[in-house]
């Protein structure tokens, strides 16, 4: 028997370390292009969603991201951006199916300190 999966705690103005994984852990940007698209694609869900992306890291086989959500769950605003970066790549390199492992990780930021720390994680994961 499968349980559901537990639910995001959301709330406006809540912040997140979000990690999305390739796949089988494959690259997910192959070219200065791909990234180049992961980047303008972020605008999109934004304008929408209103959201505030503090900080990004876009590794070879997956990506973080620290967002702060306004109006609208994490959920919905990682859902548009993940498929839209899906659409494009799975057009780019003729394949079909996931390109994300599982559903995106998250971890709710509460502290000014956690804030911090994750701030500097990404900025020197590279």
């Amino acid at each position: 028997m499968l349980l559901p999966r537990k639910a995001r705690i959301w709330y406006p103005g809540a912040n997140y370390h979000i990690m999305c994984r390739g796949n089988h852990r494959h690259d997910i940007y192959r070219d200065d292009e791909d990234r180049q698209v992961y980047l303008t694609l972020l605008r999109e869900p934004k304008k929408e969603h209103n959201f505030h992306l503090h900080s990004y890291c876009l590794m070879t086989n997956h990506v973080h991201l620290h967002i702060e959500t306004a109006e609208i769950n994490i959920s919905i605003i990682m859902k548009r951006i993940n498929l839209l970066y899906t659409q494009y790549f799975n057009n780019k390199y003729n394949f079909v199916g996931h390109l994300f492992q599982d559903r995106f990780k998250s971890e709710l930021i509460e502290t000014d300190q956690y804030h911090l720390k994750i701030s500097r994680y990404i900025h020197l994961n590279p």
